[in-house]
């Protein structure tokens, strides 16, 4: 019995969850808190009723912004029709088809009316929807449901829904990562539990969210990043529990070199930060000494007035009198060092742990999703991988696919190498009129793919070559004319 309360759990929504809500074809990802407006499609409302209500409900939006769960539909009250005709041929679109205006429709509005009302309204009202055929009417009716029906749907995150949601927003921070290919990419590299990935991406950890939940929570990933630091606000769309965050390590791409070449030091602190933090210190005193000079200066021209005389002061640890703004600004600058010191601290364990992971070579597949140059990364991260281990590379372009495809081609190690492109395309699905749908997308990138082998089972074209024994010259006689 308490297994089933926990599976059912995991299907309805609370506070502090990470949902996606869904209007049509637009979606958005947002927090669940209390007497918080969420402003989309331009309409704001609160999710303090969606609290307790199971994911992939859809809500109708009331007055005052709230959301109520949505009835059932009625068959009897479904939108009526009243016929259909048997072409469209003498219908013209001059605009004067329809009696409502648009005054007319905002106060239907404000009266309170629902969204399937005011349809059936402008159905009434329409002089040429009785001739339309039938496949006209439902066209008209679907779009008319699109513009005045309030209804939002709460979905649970998933890399499928999250990857819709950035490709139909905002497509260059995933660097137009279509969602077919991102399953692809998976497929390829073989992500699973308990297994050991490495992860290079820029698409603002939606690659790495999707390869942490294809794991399930088990096993471990390496997310190599350039620059400061990690890139994860994907990943916090995915509202995953705590012990999944436990498996993700992550470490800076500018030290794997060090790492390679074995000069890699975890345990002492970063000289770089060490000669910043003395600089701040350095100007921090330089500034409070200009403020006390200036400060005693100050006391000694307007020593005679009682007013400045009656400064509130505190006695040091030396008996000398130090001024209380003084004595705080020293403790809060004291309490930054030790919060600066303490964060160095993490980032350093944190280093470690990953290098521990990666000095074993043992990875179990490797995924590059990046807006830069991937062929130096894919060179330097192949070494980490045990053989016989699947790699994949995304690219929004070709060419840098191809220079990668060259050098593994001349370098070795590696088999059945495939550099392929995918295309998608949707179709409608409806009685007497499938047909593809108009508009699809242009391109979803390229993927390089391919499978490590030992170091001795392969070798280079050109050393191939040099081992071939030299042809043999064919022995020319001479005939005397």
């Amino acid at each position: 019995m308490g297994d089933n309360v926990d599976d059912d759990s995991l299907y309805t929504i609370k506070e502090g969850d990470y949902v996606v809500l869904k209007r049509g074809d637009v979606f958005k990802a947002v927090q669940i808190q209390t007497k918080k407006k969420v402003i989309f499609e331009k309409q704001w409302f609160f999710l303090d009723n969606a609290v307790g209500q199971l994911y992939s409900t859809t809500f109708e939006l009331a007055s005052g912004g709230i959301l109520q769960p949505r009835k059932p539909k009625d068959p009897e009250s479904s939108t009526d029709t009243k016929g259909a005709g048997t072409d469209n041929r003498n219908i013209q679109d001059d605009g004067k088809s329809q009696k409502l205006t648009r005054d007319d429709i905002e106060t239907l509005k404000e009266q309170g009316l629902k969204g399937q009302e005011i349809i059936q309204q402008l159905i009434d009202n329409s002089s040429t929807f009785k001739d339309k055929t039938e496949y006209a009417q439902d066209k008209y009716i679907k779009k008319k449901k699109k513009k005045y029906e309030n209804m939002v749907t709460i979905l649970k995150p998933s890399c499928r829904i999250l990857a819709m949601m950035y490709h139909g927003r905002e497509p260059g921070k995933i660097c137009h990562l279509r969602y077919d290919t991102l399953a692809q990419m998976l497929t390829l590299a073989n992500i699973h539990a308990n297994s050991k990935v490495l992860v290079f991406e820029t698409c603002a950890g939606l690659v790495l969210g999707s390869v942490m939940e294809r794991m399930g929570g088990f096993g471990s990933v390496i997310q190599m990043y350039p620059g400061g630091g990690p890139v994860r606000a994907g990943v916090e769309s995915f509202g995953f529990p705590a012990h999944f965050h436990d498996t993700l390590h992550e470490f800076p791409i500018c030290h794997l070199n060090a790492l390679i070449a074995g000069t890699l030091d975890t345990t002492a602190k970063d000289p770089s930060a060490d000669l910043k933090e003395s600089d701040m210190t350095a100007e921090v005193k330089t500034e409070a000494e200009v403020k006390t000079e200036a400060e005693v200066k100050t006391e000694a021209e307007q020593k005679g007035s009682p007013e400045d005389q009656s400064m509130e002061t505190n006695s040091g640890a030396d008996g000398s009198l130090v001024p209380k703004k003084e004595e705080e600004e020293e403790k809060r600058r004291e309490a930054k060092a030790q919060e600066k010191k303490v964060k160095q601290e993490e980032k350093r364990k944190k280093l470690a742990a990953a290098a521990s992971l990666l000095e074993g070579r043992n990875a179990d597949g490797l995924v590059i999703a990046s807006r830069f140059n991937p062929c130096p990364v894919l060179m330097a991260l192949l070494k980490f991988l045990s053989p016989s281990r699947p790699f994949v590379v995304y690219s929004q372009y070709k060419e840098c696919l191809i220079e990668c495809y060259t050098k593994l081609k001349e370098q070795g190690g590696t088999v059945n190498l495939k550099l392929t492109d995918y295309w998608l395309r949707h179709y409608q699905v409806l009685p007497n009129r499938t047909h593809p749908v108009l508009l699809m997308s242009g391109g979803g990138g390229y993927l390089l793919s391919g499978t490590t082998v030992a170091g001795g089972g392969s070798k280079p074209a050109a050393s191939r070559r040099d081992e071939e024994p030299a042809p043999k010259r064919q022995k020319v006689t001479e005939t005397e004319g």
